[in-house]
């Protein structure tokens, strides 16, 4: 597999489940302590060595733009205040060799349309895909056990989590065989499907590392669940053709940053973990 350079971060989703908050804020920018949902995610891309990174964007998203950009106004303030430990945190919210994209979506049509949208940037090589919303804090960063995966398996590579079966409704599920440690050669991928009789399920859960060909069959793809077009139902038409597809449970603890319980938990954690704070 060639290098992943590329990742695409879909951030044109309405979050209504946290409106008012989310009337003109983006959801991806709501903060665990003192950093935004997006700014985790970009931070674990750039730590797996990714330099090129693609926001899929709605018109309500200026403010994913406007943080991963400079701010002289705020950085000649602090200078002048002497406050340097701060100016070095906000010159800083992307290193030098990384570049960020944005590539409009113009309606909420779902995450395999999403991922559509930035093939024109991300051409015929493998990338991977973040979701902000599931924040994951690991040792190794999540996206960097995927790729590390995707080179060892040469194929696409879906990272997933154990979850309840009463939880099926909330996400793809996979199954197949076993292929190493933590991986499965997935067989099926179903989006949404009914619980099934055994106590616990492979669920699809934020991260994914995709080679290119995943275009041409989300170009084949109908609405799906909810009326959108389903990356689930991509990968599906994916593993039709032959292509390599595997699941891999990824180490570290993965908080659903979607729901109001998941962003409280992450808060709580992180703000223990990092910054020492006392509840």
């Amino acid at each position: 597999m060639r290098p992943i350079r590329k990742a695409v971060f879909p951030v044109a989703g309405l979050g209504t489940r946290f409106l008012p908050a989310t009337k003109a804020l983006p959801n991806e920018m709501l903060p665990v302590i003192d950093k935004p949902l997006i700014q985790y995610a970009v931070e674990e891309a750039v730590a797996a060595g990714i330099t090129e990174l693609i926001f899929i964007a709605g018109r309500n998203k200026r403010a994913i733009e406007d943080h991963f950009d400079s701010v002289y106004e705020l950085e000649k303030e602090l200078l002048g205040r002497d406050k340097l430990e701060l100016l070095e945190t906000v010159r800083h919210i992307l290193p030098d060799n990384v570049n960020f994209m944005v590539v409009r979506q113009h309606a909420p049509l779902g995450l395999g349309h999403a991922i559509l949208c930035a093939e024109p940037l991300v051409g015929n090589e493998p990338f991977a895909v973040i979701l902000a919303d599931d924040l994951i804090d690991a040792q190794v960063p999540a996206i960097l056990q995927l790729v590390q995966a995707a080179h060892q398996y040469q194929g696409s590579i879906l990272g997933v989590t154990t979850i309840p079966a009463a939880e099926s409704d909330q996400y793809g599920v996979v199954t197949g065989r076993p292929a190493g440690d933590r991986v499965l050669r997935v067989e099926h991928i179903v989006e949404k499907p009914a619980a099934p009789g055994v106590d616990c399920i492979q669920g699809v859960a934020g991260r994914y590392v995709l080679e290119s060909g995943i275009f041409d069959c989300l170009r084949q793809c109908e609405r799906g669940a909810n009326g959108e077009y389903q990356l689930t139902d991509g990968i599906a038409l994916l593993l039709e053709t032959g292509s390599p597809v595997y699941s891999y449970r990824y180490e570290g603890t993965r908080y659903d940053c979607g729901s109001k319980q998941g962003l409280f938990s992450a808060t709580i954690a992180m703000g223990k973990k990092y910054h020492g704070l006392q509840v």
